[in-house]
């Protein structure tokens, strides 16, 4: 054999060789396939709704400029306020 056919040789062996390392796998099966015949609810994912108490709280937090921790702390200690029937501690300041 000469060396030409011995590279075309190698070079034919790694395109197959590489050709199914590079091979794609089956798609795995949708998951909505298999919910739709359980009876489990699909309003698991439905967004919360959120009391007026927390929309409140939430427009007095904006209002400050709060964000992250304070903000948290804030909302916390205001619904806690609204839902006990007292005013909000900001809202008696305006």
């Amino acid at each position: 054999m000469t060396l030409t056919s011995r590279l075309a040789v190698v070079a034919l062996a790694s395109l197959l060789a590489t050709g199914t390392a590079f091979a794609q796998t089956a798609a795995p099966a949708a998951k909505t396939d298999t919910k739709t015949t359980t009876a489990a609810p699909m309003d698991k994912k439905a967004p919360k709704e959120h009391s007026a108490e927390s929309l409140e709280c939430s427009k007095q937090a904006d209002a400050k400029g709060l964000h992250g921790k304070e903000r948290k702390k804030f909302r916390s200690e205001c619904i806690k306020t609204a839902k006990a029937g007292m005013a909000a501690p900001a809202a008696e300041k305006k």
